[in-house]
């Protein structure tokens, strides 16, 4: 299924979406407006605004604070990622140069901030304190996440839960409040707030696991980076865990960290072992049980067309190649 055909109930909200992020590219400064235009316009698929308006369909729908809490969570979600190609030294993000690349990193720094704060004054448009609240815990656990990946580099000495904790920080935490956030500004019970937070939590899991094994398994040109990009920022995912596991006492993964001299061939021979090995469809078979939990959770709201495209999305994130 089509991420614009999941989409489909949510599409008027979501041109309303798009015309708030036109509205925030607008500056005084034409070079500040080029570096907004540039990160924000015609750029991903807008996953995780279009879980918040699904998210705000079941109790009463408000469309006035439902438009703005998407918009918002947009913009948190691309502020980080100006953030990371900083701290990642990245020249490219999906095949388009980055800020950083086209600028320079103290430039990058100040627009991804600029957007914060232009997020942050868009959640207070819905007037719900506990939103709010919602959202600064939500920035803090990314903020954690980010953290903990940059100080754990290089580091073989990382497990399983180590990882599923990390990216439950860096990247879960923003898709659980996009299906909470919706939930909590329509006024929904407990129960179905709990639930579609259960699922956005459980759909961002899955997301960053298949986002890890297509950095293995990925084509480079879809994905806009070299294969094996975070094994070479030091990043250890659930692949190259899986093959330290596998093979603890003579692992390419460890000589790529220790051995300054023959990184590149030891870079190669982890990319090859995980290819060349059960990894991947193992690596699959977990996010799939995420993916199941996500759907499972939605059981708990009625059975609606939005109910159904939230079911949908779980299904698209594990299926998706780029």
């Amino acid at each position: 299924m089509s991420v614009a055909s999941i989409r489909t109930p949510v599409q008027e909200e979501l041109a309303q979406v798009e015309a708030t992020l036109l509205e925030v590219t607008r500056s005084e400064i034409p070079q500040v407006q080029k570096m907004l235009e540039h990160v924000l316009l015609n750029s991903g698929k807008r996953l995780r605004p279009t879980i918040a308006l699904l998210s705000g369909r079941f109790a009463e729908h408000r469309p006035e604070t439902l438009v703005p809490l998407a918009a918002s969570i947009e913009l948190l979600h691309t502020a980080t990622l100006v953030h990371d190609d900083v701290i990642d030294e990245s020249d490219t993000r999906r095949g388009r140069d980055t800020t950083n690349s086209k600028h320079h990193n103290a430039a990058a720094v100040m627009l991804g901030d600029y957007m914060f704060a232009h997020a942050a004054e868009l959640i207070c448009r819905t007037e719900d304190i506990e939103v709010v609240k919602l959202f600064s815990k939500t920035l803090m656990a990314m903020a954690a996440g980010e953290l903990t990946q940059d100080m754990s580099a290089y580091e073989y000495g990382q497990d399983t839960m180590q990882y599923f904790h990390r990216i439950a920080g860096k990247t879960a935490s923003l898709f659980a409040t996009s299906a909470e956030g919706g939930a909590m500004v329509a006024g929904s019970p407990e129960a179905w707030t709990s639930a579609l937070r259960d699922y956005g939590e459980n759909v961002g899991m899955a997301f960053q696991i298949v986002d890890d094994i297509l950095d293995f398994d990925g084509d480079e040109e879809e994905m806009g980076k070299p294969t094996g990009s975070d094994l070479m920022e030091g990043t250890l995912t659930l692949p190259a865990l899986l093959l330290m596991e596998h093979s603890p006492d003579d692992n390419p993964v460890k000589r790529f960290f220790d051995d300054e001299d023959g990184k590149a061939g030891h870079l190669a021979e982890a990319i090859e072992q995980v290819q060349n090995s059960d990894i991947l469809p193992e690596c699959y078979r977990v996010a799939e049980d995420f993916g199941r939990r996500a759907r499972e959770a939605l059981q708990a709201l009625p059975e609606t067309a939005d109910r159904q495209a939230l079911a949908d999305i779980a299904t698209h994130v594990l299926a998706r190649r780029s």
